[in-house]
Order: C-alpha cells, then structure tokens, then sequence
C-alpha cells in the first residue's frame, strides 16, 4: 500500500506510471480522477501471490469519503494483501489505511523539475 500527497501536477501520475510500467502493466495506465479507481491485471507473476495493480485516485471525493471508499471495496482489497495498491491524495484517508502505509511526498519545484520525498 503506498499513499502518494502532492499538488495537482506535482508528478503522481507519472509516478505511477512508470511505477505500473516496471512491476509488469502491459495496460496504458491513466489517471482513473473520473472513475476514482482502475484494476491492472500484472503479467509474467508466476512467482509472487500479487496478481493485480490498482490506481486510486481521490481527488474527486468530497462528500461521504469514508462510505464512498468502502462501496468501492478499497479496504477489502488492501487487507486482502494480493494487490499492489497506489493512492493519490491519500492524505484525505490517511486513518482508515493500515499503518504499514509507505507515503511518498510529491512537490513542485519549478515547471520541469519535482522533489519526491519518502
């Protein structure tokens, strides 16, 4: 489970992207801001239990956070543990997610360049 904060194009998505790109999503993966969240199948997995890639993104929610997130099932799928789970503005669910989150800080430092802090 890995939480991503940082400003609108501070670089989450490309981010995960590349992210989705080296674990083996053969997918084109974009940002699910509309649909809230995506599910990658991950190909050539034979040795690992981790069957799927989901790209969460919260930055649409605002009302309800907290049943909005549990009818998607999202904390089924993180404690399920098969899943490689990827949140952008997680900050805004940071007490329901478990604490072995690894959170990776995303900021803006001019328009080419981007600090990412662990």
């Amino acid at each position: 489970m890995v939480g991503l904060v940082g400003d609108i194009g501070s670089g989450k998505t490309t981010f995960i992207q590349g992210l989705a790109e080296g674990i083996g999503v053969s997918s084109r993966v974009n940002s699910p801001t509309f649909i809230i969240m995506k599910q990658y199948n991950l190909i050539n997995n034979h040795k690992s239990a981790i069957t799927y890639f989901y790209h969460v993104d919260l930055y649409r929610l605002e009302v309800n956070l907290r049943d909005e997130v549990e009818n998607l099932g999202l904390l089924d799928i993180i404690l399920e543990g098969k899943s490689i789970v990827v949140i952008e503005w997680a900050e805004r669910i940071k007490d329901m997610l478990p604490s072995k989150t690894r959170w990776l800080f995303f900021q803006n430092i001019s328009e080419n360049e981007r600090k990412i802090t662990l």
